[in-house]
């Protein structure tokens, strides 16, 4: 019977089939990302590789899970465990940790860039959502991509001159954001979605707009690569920390992104 009641108090807060997260469910999401950093950390010193080297090739496997969730959004799939939080990032990130063991492997044996590999698998599993994602609204596409753009200008002609932006990773970790920040405000302020998560949800209902989400994210990722850049010594730690911060943006502002076009 207690067992029975663990089970069930695991799938109605940790594993379910609804949107929507609690500040309990975000506090342990966000103790196991930290576990699994560290992990991830000592595995790319075991592999004798650079996290900053995935920057671009871990891009497919990003848009494989992205797009997956999506999908699951609009009815196409199936709505099962497998895809949903937290389903779909263990999915995504063992075949992303698989396929950069074994293409690791097929590096030392044959010489083949490994970054290749995976980019390769990454595309590949990527064809059937692609496959189902045909149909999109070029209205709500255009209105994300513009105002990502109307926002990123400023920081992209920044990044010619201020240190901490010229270096393209970090760049490439704030856009990534901004354009969670846009795919938010256009689908809540336009569009009629709600903000899931806890802390933005809170300050969208305060101001009455998903806007918030831009200083939000400007107010946090640009001091925590400052942070990062000036504190953190270990090449290892540090470049793990921005692509985890990376994936954090670009991975839910895909999702958003593609299933607000698809479903509108």
């Amino acid at each position: 019977m207690i067992f029975d009641s663990i089970i069930q108090y695991i799938q109605e807060n940790f594993v379910y089939l609804h949107p929507g997260y609690t500040t309990l469910n975000t506090v342990v999401f966000g103790i196991i990302l930290g576990l699994v950093i560290l992990l991830l950390i000592r595995m790319f010193r075991w592999l004798d590789k650079d996290p900053k080297d995935l920057f671009i090739p871990l891009i497919p496997f990003i848009f494989f899970g992205s797009s997956a969730r999506a999908l699951v959004d609009n009815g196409i799939y199936p709505l099962t465990y497998i895809l949903v939080t937290p389903g779909i990032y263990l999915l995504t990130g063992f075949s992303a940790i698989l396929t950069l063991l074994v293409a690791i492997l097929m590096e030392r044996k044959s010489k083949w860039d490994y970054r290749y590999i995976i980019f390769a698998v990454g595309a590949a599993m990527c064809v059937p959502n692609l496959y189902y994602s045909q149909q999109i609204n070029p209205v709500a596409t255009l209105q994300v991509l513009g105002s990502w753009a109307l926002i990123s200008a400023p920081f992209v002609l920044l990044s010619r001159k201020w240190g901490l932006l010229k270096d393209k990773f970090n760049l490439s970790v704030l856009l990534a954001h901004l354009f969670d920040a846009s795919t938010t405000f256009i689908a809540v302020d336009y569009y009629g979605y709600g903000e899931q998560h806890v802390l933005p949800n809170a300050l969208t209902q305060l101001v009455d707009s998903a806007i918030v989400m831009y200083p939000l994210k400007i107010a946090v990722i640009l001091p925590a690569l400052y942070v990062i850049d000036t504190y953190v010594e270990d090449k290892t730690i540090r470049n793990m920390l921005k692509l985890a911060i990376f994936i954090l943006g670009l991975a839910p502002g895909l999702r958003n992104f593609l299933s607000l076009i698809m479903g509108t």
